[in-house]
């Protein structure tokens, strides 16, 4: 480096250290005063604000700015699941803005801060306040990111104190001289500190021996490293000490342990050069080596780029204006070394990176003999956003006596899956109840804010923490219940089949010609087919199938009940001929009956044309009546149709009814009306109990009931209209003659 020649070269040039005195206020109100452009270089202030490069494009600092410690706090929270925490600093500006600043940021990471108070020491009135606060607060964290050797010193002196309590100190806690001794140090056991990363300088330790030989020095500075090296005290600390106590009139007995164990400095102690007694303010003397060789590394760039533009005078003696600006934009690209492994340069904000020792401190008592032991258990290193690297060996830590293992610090313990959290206070998000997933819902991981919905053909298992594949549901034929009556619907139009055939072939016999012979094939043959009409309905539900199921068995239906309609309408038309002068002798014959099946069957023909049309049936599935079910099923598009296929289906069987009841008392060797009567009874009761009981049915048994109404019914109709006269061909064929028959007229 280069000597410069006069001292009022770097006049405008300053290396502070902003501590106490040194806050963000301070320095703007010297920047009002003139010295705006002055290189400001800090060893001590981590005040966020001065990342403000607007603001302070000027000032530097060689210790981390605070929103990296922030940053390692959120980092260790989040690795021992901390999320509810409280905070405790000293009632000041930069102190209160430290607080918000690590509140905000907590909770942009989804935690929650019970508390922040901001102390006001000398404020006696509010010690019974503060210590309710934290002895109440659920928070089993407390974060102190205050300043100062008092703050401890009086907020230690508290009694009764709470316990069971972990601490988490920033470094900007610890910077003074050393740990103040206080009555309530077992409060900070098991206390978790975030330290400047320690750094050793070549030659300091055997200085900092050298210059405290002397027992009896005037520097009150050197007389306390002194007694924080050898363990000594100056008869003049311990006497302040005893009477900052006297003050305090407290009679606690730790203190009177600590007192046991001081002895006076004799003057003639020797640094032992052990890692254990290095100053904690050695660090801080790091701090200080870095901002010295950085402005030195400064002003020797801006000194080689002067001399790169002008000549030495003739007796060799440089004439040098010192430029601010210049160094500043200097100041701004160095990178140098001081060690193997630790580079020196400045971010774009002005500070350097990151870098924190993660500390254990641990009290042991001996007897009477209290020993403060700090343990490096970790390690922080921020270079990015998305770099940063938490190191934590757990096996290292002792906790607070008051905690068997790692402390949990939650205002409401992990939703397990299964459940999701409700918030139960707007203002704490991690305050919330575990409430259990809703039907077709599910939580597979712990802490779910909402449950996630399964697919439709999904359902969620007992626990609802995995979606399983849902039980499909239809009227299958591997069903016994649809193999029961597909062998029903079967062999019951098997019996239709064959009595149509007796019927063909006994055609010319008088039972079969006295009653409309055309109308008894075509019922039979409708019968048949609405038999066979079941395995429309049994099976995987197609469109096809869902089309033709109801329409077919509609119509089918239709003209059965329409041939017994005109059955019975013959029957009145043939006897009512019979009478002297009637007029309706025209009437009698096949055409009328057989034209009022065709009228009646198209009607119902149209109905169901219109329900094809507007809104047809389709194939359909249903989630919601069985959990875990999917039923298969025909939606049947307008339900208003179908039921007014049923319906009309159901006037003409009433009307049947009506019409055969009245024709009763007609010769029964040519009247089929007492048969009709009964069968349209069967008929109308099935399918009157038909309704309700389709209705209050769901999935594959809705289908085995409307299946089960068409094999009733139409068993009905063959059963009581047919079996009679298959009884008298079959068993009685001398009964099934003209000459019979006409006997009984």
């Amino acid at each position: 480096m280069c000597a410069l020649s006069r001292c009022d070269d770097i006049k405008r040039v300053a290396i502070r250290k902003f501590w106490e005195g040194g806050t963000p206020e301070a320095i703007k109100q010297e920047d009002e005063s003139g010295n705006f452009e002055a290189i400001k270089i800090s060893y001590g202030a981590t005040d966020t604000l001065f990342s403000d490069r607007l603001r302070y494009p000027s000032v530097y600092q060689t210790v981390p700015n605070e929103k990296h410690q922030n940053q390692a706090i959120i980092q260790l929270l989040k690795h021992f699941g901390w999320t509810w925490v409280g905070i405790l600093s000293l009632d000041d500006d930069s102190s209160q803005r430290a607080s918000e600043n690590l509140k905000d940021l907590i909770i942009r990471n989804g935690m929650c801060v019970e508390f922040v108070y901001l102390y006001k020491l000398d404020q006696y009135k509010e010690n019974d306040y503060v210590r309710n606060l934290i002895s109440k607060a659920s928070a089993k964290v407390v974060i102190v990111t205050t300043c100062g050797r008092s703050f401890y010193i009086e907020f230690g002196n508290l009694p009764e104190l709470p316990m069971g309590k972990t601490w988490i100190l920033t470094s900007a806690s610890i910077h003074d001289d050393k740990f103040p001794i206080i009555p309530n140090l077992e409060m900070l056991n098991g206390s978790l500190i975030f330290s400047l990363i320690r750094h050793s300088i070549a030659g300091i330790k055997e200085y900092m021996a050298e210059k405290m030989q002397a027992m009896y020095s005037s520097d009150h500075n050197i007389v306390n490293k002194k007694s924080l090296l050898f363990e000594c005290y100056s008869r003049q600390t311990i006497e302040d000490e005893q009477n900052q106590r006297q003050q305090w009139d407290l009679c606690i007995e730790k203190s009177d342990q600590i007192e046991s164990r001081r002895f006076t400095c004799s003057g003639n102690e020797t640094l032992p050069l052990q890692p254990h007694h290095d100053l904690p303010e050695y660090k801080m003397m790091y701090s200080i080596y870095k901002a010295v060789y950085a402005l030195a590394y400064g002003l020797h760039g801006l000194l080689l780029e002067d001399t790169s533009h002008k000549s030495h005078t003739d007796n060799n003696q440089l004439k040098w204006n010192l430029n601010t600006r210049k160094l500043n934009d200097i100041l701004k690209k160095i990178h140098f070394s001081l060690s193997a492994e630790n580079d020196i340069f400045f971010t774009p904000d002005g500070d350097v990176p990151a870098q924190y020792d993660i500390i254990n401190m641990i009290e042991f008592s001996y007897g009477n003999l209290i020993e403060i032991c700090f343990n490096k258990i970790g390690s922080f290193k921020y270079s990015g956003p998305d770099s940063s690297q938490l190191f934590i060996n757990k096996s290292l830590i002792k906790w607070n006596r008051y905690f068997t293992d790692t402390p949990r610090s939650v205002c409401s313990e992990s939703c397990s899956p299964g459940y999701r959290k409700a918030p139960r206070n707007v203002q704490f998000t991690c305050c919330y109840d575990c409430v259990l997933c809703s039907e077709g819902h599910i939580s597979n991981t712990t802490d779910m804010e909402t449950c996630i919905q399964c697919h439709e053909d999904q359902w969620p298992n007992d626990n609802r923490t995995v979606c399983i594949q849902r039980t499909v549901e239809f009227l299958s034929y591997e069903d016994p219940l649809a193999q029961s009556l597909a062998a029903l619907s079967l062999i019951s139009s098997l019996n239709a089949t064959l009595v149509l055939l007796l019927f063909i072939k006994q055609h010319k016999t008088p039972v079969v010609k006295a009653n409309n012979q055309t109308l008894s094939y075509i019922l039979l043959l409708s019968l048949t087919l609405s038999f066979l009409c079941c395995f429309l309905f049994i099976g995987h539900p197609e469109e096809v199938t869902c089309l033709l199921r109801q329409v077919t068995f509609g119509i089918n239906f239709t003209i059965s009940v329409s041939c017994v309609l005109a059955k019975s309408v013959t029957v009145v038309i043939a006897f009512n001929a019979t009478k002297p002068g009637s007029k309706i002798k025209k009437w009698v014959g096949i055409r009328v009956s057989i034209c009022l099946v065709l009228l009646c069957t198209l009607v119902q023909v149209v109905i169901c044309l219109v329900w094809l049309i507007s809104s047809p049936p389709f194939p359909d599935y249903d989630t919601h009546t069985y959990p875990g079910k999917m039923i298969l099923q025909c939606n049947e598009g307008s339900v208003p149709l179908f039921y007014t296929v049923i319906g009309y289906m159901g006037f003409l069987s009433a009307l049947s009814f009506i019409v055969a009841f009245l024709v009763r008392k007609l010769p029964a060797s040519f009247n089929e009306a007492q048969l009709i009567t009964f069968s349209m009874l069967v008929f109308c009761s099935v399918w009157v109990s038909f309704i309700p009981a389709y209705l209050s049915t769901k999935g594959k048994y809705m289908v085995a009931v409307e299946i089960f109404a068409i094999l009733a019914s139409s068993a009905g109709l063959l059963g009581c209209i047919f079996i009679p006269k298959c009884y008298i061909i079959l068993f009685h064929p001398e009964h099934n003659t003209r000459k019979h028959i006409a006997g009984k007229i």
